[in-house]
C-alpha cells in the first residue's frame, strides 16, 4: 500500500469522528473536535484523489466511514446489533476491498488524467 491509499485510511478514520460529532457534540470543545475532523478528512482525501482514481478513493473512503460508524454506533453508543446490519457492511466492505484491488495505482497528476 503506498502513501496515498493510507491518507485514504486515514481520512476515513477522521470522518467516523466527525459523523459521531454532529450528532453527539453538545459543547465548544466537541464542536470545535468536529470540525477539525471534517477539515482532516477532507484535507486526506482531497491530497489522494489528486494522484489516485477519484472514485475509487471516493468509494473507498465513503465504504470504510460507513463501516466505523456502525461500528462505532453498536460499541460506543449502544445501538443495536443486528446480523443484517452487519451482513450488509460486510458486503459493503467486500465491494471496496474489490476496487481497491483492481485499481492500478498509477500515480497521476489529478488535472492530466
Amino acid at each position: 500500500m503506498n502513501a496515498n491509499w493510507l491518507k485514504v485510511f486515514i481520512a476515513a478514520f477522521f470522518e467516523v469522528g466527525w459523523v459521531i460529532g454532529l450528532k453527539h457534540a453538545d459543547g465548544v470543545m466537541e464542536w470545535t473536535a468536529t470540525v477539525i475532523c471534517i477539515i482532516v478528512s477532507f484535507y486526506l482525501l482531497i491530497m489522494a484523489g489528486e494522484k489516485l482514481p477519484v472514485g475509487t478513493v471516493y468509494a473507498v473512503f465513503v465504504g470504510l466511514g460507513t463501516a466505523g460508524t456502525v461500528f462505532s454506533g453498536i460499541i460506543l453508543f449502544d445501538e443495536p446489533f443486528r446480523i443484517a446490519k452487519i451482513l450488509l457492511v460486510c458486503v459493503l466492505l467486500a465491494g471496496v476491498i474489490g476496487l481497491k484491488i483492481v485499481t492500478e495505482d498509477n500515480v497521476t497528476e489529478g488535472a492530466e488524467s
